[in-house]
């Protein structure tokens, strides 16, 4: 049977892309649960490859806290997600689900205890604040439960695992892992996603070839109630640092200014932000940390570049093409750009 009226929720205007993909999991340690054996904390990876190729190394994009790869297949009022348009950008992308996440299972047994379900109250704080909604033009839709794009968005949210540090560990070392299958990559990060990134880069600097940190969990030694700290200044899991602290009370008391990263040395990261988010608030600090740690940081405030309105969500906002043109540019300077012959 042929439609000849596709169903109302087909975006219409995106246009037909011929593509390869699939899927693949990264197991987690098989544990022994009373007399059985399971699997505890894989994460779910899902890729997509153009026809043609255009670029060296492929992008793995890692979603923020409470989040899931869905994140990047598509924005709350439906247009094409930054996958779908990296790919027509002619990457290969790899899409994971956070361990826990998504498609990726988890059972407390396993895991550890679970956090709380996410609150609209949660996801209007951190993407729609009202306090910024005068500034924040790049949110244009309504703000409250029962709104189409709220709801879109919230319902994809769910609990993250109380343990925060477990939960990076098991993060970096599942996506670590995928680096050793895909080989060398750029991590694209959102929000609480952006320390995976720098632990994933402390295990395996060798197959980072840039990170794209797009509004990081911060500042550094930040606590979040009900959740926990940034203990070891940009992540609550343990990470390498000059100098080298014994524990995390020595890590907070020397502090952000005497904070530095060694992996991170060469790494070109773009560090994106919104004009409207309150993670721009504490921009200045991370470019501090991630220059004195030897890498080539780009500082990509959006206002400075043109792009106005943007809180913290900015993967799926209004604008989020013209946010996605400016990291692409950035990309294309730092080697990412077509492959040669």
């Amino acid at each position: 049977m042929t439609l000849t009226t596709p169903p109302p929720h087909l975006d219409q205007d995106t246009p037909l892309l011929r593509t390869r993909r699939g899927n693949f999991w990264i197991p987690g340690e098989v544990v022994q649960a009373g007399e059985v054996h399971v699997q505890a904390g894989p994460m779910h990876v899902e890729w997509e490859t153009p026809e043609e190729v255009l670029h060296p190394h492929p992008l793995v994009l890692v979603h923020g806290g409470g989040g899931q790869g869905t994140d990047w297949m598509t924005t709350p009022d439906g247009r094409p997600g930054w996958a779908r348009l990296l790919v027509e950008a002619g990457y290969v992308v790899y899409v994971v689900d956070r361990v826990g996440h998504g498609r990726s299972p988890y059972h407390p047994d396993v895991i550890g205890p679970m956090g709380g379900p996410f609150p609209y109250e949660a996801g209007r704080g951190l993407f729609a604040d009202d306090s910024a909604a005068q500034a924040q033009t790049a949110w244009p839709w309504d703000r409250d439960p029962g709104s189409a794009e709220m709801d879109q968005m919230i319902a994809g949210m769910g609990p993250l695992p109380a343990d925060f540090a477990l939960s990076q560990q098991l993060d970096a070392d599942r996506l670590a892992k995928v680096l050793d299958r895909v080989g060398p990559a750029v991590l694209v990060t959102h929000s609480a996603g952006g320390p995976v990134g720098w632990l994933v880069t402390d295990a395996r600097p060798e197959l980072v070839k840039g990170i794209v940190a797009l509004e990081p969990m911060g500042p550094a030694f930040v606590e979040f109630p009900g959740m926990g700290a940034l203990a070891w200044g940009l992540t609550a899991a343990p990470i390498t640092t000059e100098p080298a602290f014994a524990n995390t009370a020595e890590a907070s008391a020397a502090g952000a200014a005497a904070l530095t990263l060694p992996a991170l040395h060469g790494i070109p990261i773009a560090l994106v932000t919104g004009g409207a988010s309150p993670f721009a608030a504490f921009r200045e600090e991370f470019t501090d940390i991630l220059t004195r740690s030897g890498a080539v940081t780009t500082s990509l405030h959006l206002p400075d570049h043109g792009v106005e309105g943007n809180g913290h969500g900015l993967i799926f906002e209004a604008n989020s093409r013209e946010v996605l043109a400016q990291v692409l540019d950035w990309l294309a300077t730092v080697g990412e750009g077509a492959v040669t012959s």
